[in-house]
């Protein structure tokens, strides 16, 4: 055995199990909440609207009672790009432009069919801006939507060994 190698690789293990705790304790809901896409409450509010318009609540939790739409911010403030995140924040804009434009209210304000109507116009829209911003929220609202606690826990069924083994069951 080389002693320099272990020494090395003990002296490693000691000092990431000292450091570790110390650093994870640096981890709150607040630190981890806090993005680069820095969103006003207004803009949180409209796409909560979004989420809840894409995954709405019926017998189960809809998408803003999950707070999706945090997890869609923080994906795209910190996994993105910036093309993808200029479009992101133009989407928001234009969702509340289409609303003005077609029922001369903010998409908070509509109806849920309404709201329904302006996300489908937008996704089959020419505008690679509009289609661009729905696609990117849809797939990020999913996304977060089927990785929630609430969803794997209490919608999803998880075995830990799938299939059974019955021994001693009599073969027909």
């Amino acid at each position: 055995m080389q002693r320099r190698s272990a020494v090395k690789n003990i002296a490693l293990s000691l000092g990431s199990a000292i450091v570790l705790p110390a650093w994870t304790k640096a981890w709150s809901s607040e630190t981890v909440k806090k993005s680069i896409l820095l969103m006003n409450t207004s803009q949180e509010i409209l796409l909560a609207e979004i989420s809840e318009t894409i995954i709405p609540k019926t017998d189960t939790l809809g998408a803003k009672d999950l707070k999706v739409h945090l997890f869609t911010s923080k994906m795209v403030a910190d996994c993105y790009d910036v093309k993808a995140q200029e479009t992101f924040k133009k989407g928001l804009e234009l969702v509340n432009e289409q609303a003005n434009k077609e029922y001369s209210k903010n998409f908070v304000d509509v109806d849920a069919t309404q709201k329904l109507t302006i996300l489908n116009k937008m996704a089959k829209s020419d505008n690679p801006t509009e289609k661009g911003f729905v696609g990117l929220v849809k797939n990020l609202t999913i996304q977060g939507y089927l990785s929630s606690e609430y969803v794997m826990t209490n919608l999803r069924k998880f075995e830990f060994a799938p299939a059974r083994y019955h021994g001693c069951v009599p073969v027909k």
